[in-house]
């Protein structure tokens, strides 16, 4: 990613000019690091000697990730439950099924509910990653209660033993409160037979400042435990972990990183700042 590699050896050179830092600066909003952030990552940078500024950027970064665990909450002796949200073109419903793979690699049983409903292509597409994973999918009819397909998930990996079961919601319906009382119905219905252990919150890393806004939308109205970021790639536009996570102090626990079924990784806070000064 790169993101500071031009501001520490910039300030490593020594004298620097009103137009670099300027330039400096633009470059860094654009990489969706955000204007707050990087006009405080600039006055670091101005004020630490020039062999001390990378750790005194890099110490302040760690301050600026969430320091809540960034393993799932899962359950060693009952049901567990993930719901997978999001808008929908952010990666919710292939996520879904890298996360399935990711668990069942890991040795636990796993089972699907396709609830995006309103979208017949996103159960198709469950269904045909479904398969690559060799796991199964509760799905329900083409425009049927999200809610239905969430409590027929529920029972059958309640009834079958699974350890656990992930579901993909609908990410777009009528307005925002329509979309946030439908997922609240979802956890009501799940709640009534098994707590529901994560809500994972998905956004496009490609999205920038608008991928903040979408976060905001759903933390401020559903109960989001953590963040999963896709489409990040190895360019320059990495600074939109820092300025969610900083934002709102919700762990990022996946990221993706291309079209496989196996590219969804943990996601690992000190390789992550590593990466944007290298």
């Amino acid at each position: 990613m790169s993101l500071f590699k031009r501001l520490i050896n910039t300030v490593r050179a020594g004298s620097v000019s009103q137009s670099e830092w300027d330039e400096i600066r633009s470059n860094l909003i654009t990489a969706d690091l955000g204007v707050n952030l990087t006009d405080q990552v600039i006055t670091q940078a101005k004020s630490a000697r020039p062999g001390e500024a990378q750790q005194v950027i890099k110490e302040q970064l760690m301050q600026w990730l969430s320091s809540n665990s960034r393993t799932l909450n899962l359950s060693s002796t009952t049901l567990s439950t993930i719901l997978i949200v999001g808008v929908n073109g952010t990666g919710k419903t292939t996520t879904t099924a890298k996360l399935a793979n990711l668990l069942k690699h890991e040795g636990k049983s796993v089972i699907l509910a396709a609830a995006d409903t309103f979208r017949a292509a996103a159960v198709d597409q469950l269904q045909t990653w479904a398969r690559q994973v060799d796991v199964e999918v509760v799905s329900g009819v083409a425009n049927g209660d999200p809610a239905s397909v969430a409590f027929s998930a529920v029972s059958k990996a309640k009834n079958e033993k699974y350890e656990i079961l992930i579901v993909d919601t609908a990410g777009r319906l009528h307005t925002k409160d329509n979309l946030m009382a439908e997922l609240s119905k979802i956890v009501r219905v799940i709640e009534k037979h098994s707590p529901v252990s994560e809500i994972l919150l998905v956004l496009d890393a490609t999205t920038g400042q608008n991928g903040i806004n979408q976060a905001r939308s759903f933390i401020e109205s559903a109960n989001i435990t953590g963040l999963i970021l896709t489409k990040v790639d190895g360019g320059a536009k990495g600074g939109i972990g820092l300025a969610i996570e900083k934002e709102f102090g919700l762990p990022i626990k996946f990221i993706g990183q291309g079209e496989k079924i196996s590219d969804l990784s943990p996601f690992n806070p000190e390789l992550y700042l590593e990466s944007l000064f290298s």
